[in-house]
């Protein structure tokens, strides 16, 4: 298609606030700068060693985040990228980051918004130096009603079924961005030469059945019953319960893996085991779970802690994590009936 005829991102949300005439613009300019941000962290990923950008950020001793993980020079900077680029707008109440410990206070010098920004802005980046692709993932919520104007935890602790939009960047070797407003999905990709999100792939709708799917296999030891049975049955192949083959991935990115199945179907887990059992699950509710959960939601497929819905998971706080199931409507259905029929 001529790129005349193509629609950026830009046009792509004034078309859809022309849809709710009493709209204000504040929310489509939180969305461009958070395209912005996106895009100055593509070019940052994309330099990569010849910038001297890969490794472990800090001189003598690598920095922890609050995660308890190692700091990355990329994932310093992409977290520096993504609040510079949204603080200045006035469409902001406050932000969280997965790398922060508290809530992000929006300086004094800009004005307030009425909207929340939750986000992860590097996401994968163990796989960083070895040039697998990474992204960012980020949620908007609003400020709740009747809020005191102070900044606290609680305002971002609302249950997944609140966000306004989510949406990721995933940073392969063509810059991507999935975005969901509420109404569906769509994916726009990053032109090189004009620096526009071009909408590539619209109406995004994930097949309700697969023969593929992904899981860390090293923790199998540590696996439930539910898990256990679900991955024997589909290795079991066309010769087991399942009639059918199915094929393995795992990337270790959960941005790739929901773009590979937001494109073309399967399902991700990243479920609760034994292996620390005073954790309930490895993946961040605000900053991984919830997002994803509601572009694999407004595309058709189903997002699930195994025992329940992940939009309807209460958050306790602000770094609180979650089993994660996703994908293809009925195989994270079957696992949830696994799940539920072990339980009884």
């Amino acid at each position: 298609m001529p790129f005349n005829q193509r629609t950026t991102l830009a046009q792509f949300l004034i078309e859809e606030r022309r849809r709710y005439p009493g709209v204000s613009g504040d929310f489509n300019m939180l969305i461009l700068d958070i395209a912005v941000a996106c895009k100055a962290i593509s070019a940052a990923v994309a330099m990569g060693q010849l910038a001297n950008l890969h490794g472990h950020h800090g001189d003598d001793q690598a920095s922890i985040n609050i995660q308890g993980e190692t700091q990355q020079k990329l994932d310093v900077l992409s977290n520096e990228l993504f609040i510079s680029n949204t603080n200045w707008g006035g469409h902001l109440f406050a932000m969280a980051s997965e790398e922060n410990d508290k809530p992000i206070a929006i300086p004094k010098d800009y004005p307030q918004g009425k909207y929340l920004l939750v986000f992860d802005p590097l996401d994968g980046s163990s796989n960083i130096d070895i040039n697998v692709s990474v992204g960012s993932i980020f949620s908007i919520l609003r400020l709740p009603e009747g809020h005191n104007g102070e900044l606290s935890e609680d305002i971002f602790l609302q249950p997944g079924i609140k966000q306004v939009a989510a949406g990721y960047a995933l940073y392969g070797p063509a810059t991507t961005l999935m975005l969901t407003l509420g109404n569906g999905v769509n994916g726009f990709t990053l032109h090189p030469t004009i620096g526009e999100f071009i909408l590539s792939h619209p109406n995004i709708s994930i097949p309700e059945d697969t023969h593929e799917f992904a899981i860390n296999g090293s923790n199998r030891r540590f696996w439930q019953a539910p898990v256990e049975r679900y991955v024997a049955e589909c290795l079991a192949g066309k010769t087991g319960p399942r009639g059918k083959d199915f094929n393995t991935r795992w990337i270790a990115s959960m941005v790739a893996e929901a773009n590979r199945i937001l494109t073309r179907g399967g399902v991700f887990l990243y479920p609760q085991d034994n292996k620390d059992p005073s954790k309930p699950g490895k993946l961040r509710l605000m900053y991984e779970a919830n997002p994803i959960a509601m572009l694999i939601e407004q595309a058709g497929g189903r997002c699930s802690t195994g025992t329940m819905p992940m939009l309807d998971v209460e958050p306790t706080s602000l770094h609180q994590r979650v089993p994660l199931i996703f994908g293809s409507k009925n195989e994270v259905e079957r696992l949830e009936r696994y799940h539920h029929e072990t339980g009884k």
